[in-house]
């Protein structure tokens, strides 16, 4: 029996979830990302984080976080060079409390204190 998968800590589902490309080509199968893949492209690409701070804060270990990575990588290609709709949904994750001792996601201080998205920019 495989091993049950452990959920990753998300700071909070993505605010868009279909992307669509423009023009008239002809309707692809959408590529469906996983909310744990976006957390991961989220905190690595825009975040800056390392490999390993990405698998401290998603709580797993950093090798399931490269596999994550990776896999939304190739999903990001597929969208961008074939063209294709993306769908982000499903995964194993769970929403951050906001009260983790960590907050460097640059999401979990604003569930920390309510602040909204433009006060924190500002702080930064």
């Amino acid at each position: 029996m495989p091993r049950p998968r452990k959920c990753r800590k998300v700071c909070e589902l993505p605010q868009i979830r279909e992307f669509h490309p423009t023009g008239g080509g002809p309707c692809a199968a959408a590529v469906i990302m996983t909310v744990d893949e976006y957390e991961a492209i989220r905190l690595i690409d825009q975040q800056g984080f390392s490999q390993e701070e990405c698998s401290t804060y998603m709580q797993v270990a950093r090798t399931t976080v490269q596999m994550i990575y990776n896999s939304a990588r190739k999903k990001l290609a597929a969208v961008l060079v074939e063209g294709r709709p993306l769908r982000i949904e499903g995964g194993d994750y769970q929403i951050c409390d906001g009260d983790e001792a960590y907050y460097g996601c640059g999401g979990c201080r604003r569930h920390r204190c309510g602040c909204p998205r433009e006060a924190m920019e500002v702080e930064e």
